[in-house]
């Protein structure tokens, strides 16, 4: 099918002109101002915004954390991603302490396939090291997966400072990057056995353990690692002000480091944690927490300098009654937020109808940037010929309100109930179908794996 859309203005990183785009089956078929509309379905777009596909290069669906289960599977938040204006997923296929990548993988596909309404990607967990692992990357990136994640906390997931130089000398060899999350882990259980022995045991406690200089060290250590074995790394959720200034010294030595931040940074504070609400404060908690109003500003400037190249989710969703597990004990709340469905709302009202970022820079954070550094430009991130026909008609003058009530995320609750909003996706093209129109979902299991190559940010 044919279907162009007509008298939009396409929105790119380098800026937003009047053009018609033109959809031929699954890809863009030309763009250009007074396209014929000759044996197409003609779309009305005139006042609207034609953003490339999101991309959310962060989430977790179907994940188990501390006994528990992330509230979205693929199918759920597959469906809120779409709603929300975003077309292609990356999530992450974590093996257990001790079984091969491969073994992560297929449990992951598994969850994923023929489930998922939007495209999605993986990025593979490296957990442990050995030489089956790291003969494994390269077996990995052959595949199209060529990102990993590493963590410098929790466990169950982290591995020793040797391996993780190990692995990013492998990744530098195999034409991998890693995005990496940074905190001190052997001072939060410190601050933790703490905040115990002082019978501390609510979610204010939560930022009080993983204060921003824990994140901060964290950083500089990973990036002196980076530094020596000469290789890219990504700081995922970066929150903190702190932490800017180490990828700032980082860059200033010549290193190259890619920043992800997401909403919840942006936009809210750390006074969250101090509701005596229990439920109030409880579903705030996630890692690294919520920061101070000066971290957010130092957030937005790096965004609008272009310091920061992606805002992702992190979409890790627990109900309330997840949450409740930790009401005697705030170590044990699982850590998380719902965000994949109001992502580009919240970044155009508080970003570009703010006038704290131009719709350029959305374009860039959302689509261009994630594309390039994930691999997946020019199929994704870009409204060119050629490219994926993943459309977002933007309505710049739509207003709402978010409210759990109005909500395809699988959980209760939302970080953002009751704020105002300025814009929205009124429809949204996958791959050239009509897949969601005026908030109403359209599509079911369409979403195709996307075979990645390498980093081209």
């Amino acid at each position: 099918m044919r279907i162009l859309l007509r008298g939009g203005r396409v929105v790119s990183a380098g800026g937003v002109r009047a053009s018609d785009v033109l959809l031929d089956g699954e890809i863009v078929a030309a763009v250009g101002e007074n396209l014929s509309g000759e044996g197409a379905r003609v779309v009305d777009c005139a006042g609207k915004l034609l953003f490339p596909g999101f991309i959310d290069g962060h989430t977790h669906f179907d994940l188990e954390v501390g006994g528990t289960i992330t509230a979205d599977d693929f199918a759920t938040g597959s469906r809120a991603a779409l709603r929300g204006g975003t077309t292609t997923v990356i999530d992450f296929a974590a093996p257990d302490k001790g079984e091969a990548l491969r073994a992560g993988l297929d449990r992951w596909r598994g969850k994923a396939e023929g489930r998922c309404a939007c495209d999605y990607g993986f990025h593979m967990t490296i957990d442990d090291w050995d030489e089956g692992i790291s003969r494994e990357i390269g077996e990995m990136a052959a595949e199209g997966i060529p990102s990993f994640k590493m963590y410098m906390t929790y466990p169950a997931m982290m591995i020793g400072e040797g391996d993780m130089y190990r692995a990013l000398l492998r990744l530098k060899e195999a034409g991998g990057i890693a995005g990496v999350h940074c905190e001190n882990d052997g001072v939060i259980r410190a601050l933790t056995e703490d905040a115990r022995a002082r019978g501390a045991l609510g979610p204010g406690s939560h930022p009080r353990t993983r204060p921003a200089p824990l994140e901060a060290e964290a950083v500089a250590h990973l990036l002196r690692l980076a530094q020596l074995a000469d290789a890219p790394v990504i700081i995922v959720h970066l929150s903190a002000r702190e932490s800017l200034e180490e990828v700032r010294a980082a860059r200033r030595r010549g290193q190259t480091v890619y920043v992800e931040t997401c909403p919840h940074y942006l936009l809210l504070e750390d006074s969250v944690y101090d509701s005596p609400d229990f439920m109030e404060a409880a579903k705030y908690v996630c890692a690294p927490p919520i920061r101070r109003r000066e971290d957010q500003e130092a957030l937005w400037e790096a965004l609008r300098s272009g310091e920061i190249h992606t805002v992702a989710t992190d979409h890790c969703p627990f109900t309330t009654a997840q949450k409740r597990a930790g009401r005697y004990d705030f170590t044990k709340i699982p850590g998380g937020l719902p965000g994949v469905e109001h992502r580009g709302q919240l970044l155009y009202t508080h970003g570009v109808a703010a006038g704290r970022i131009g719709a350029e820079d959305m374009c860039r954070v959302l689509c261009e940037n994630p594309a390039r550094l994930y691999g997946c430009w020019p199929r994704k991130g870009v409204i060119a010929p050629g490219s994926d026909g993943d459309i977002v008609v933007w309505d710049p003058e739509a207003r709402g309100t978010i409210t759990a009530a109005d909500q395809v995320q699988n959980v209760d609750y939302t970080p953002y109930e009751g704020w105002a909003v300025q814009g929205a996706a009124e429809q949204v093209y996958l791959r050239g179908i009509l897949a969601v129109d005026r908030g109403a979902v359209l599509v079911e299991n369409s979403g195709q794996f996307i075979k990645r190559g390498r980093n081209q940010l």
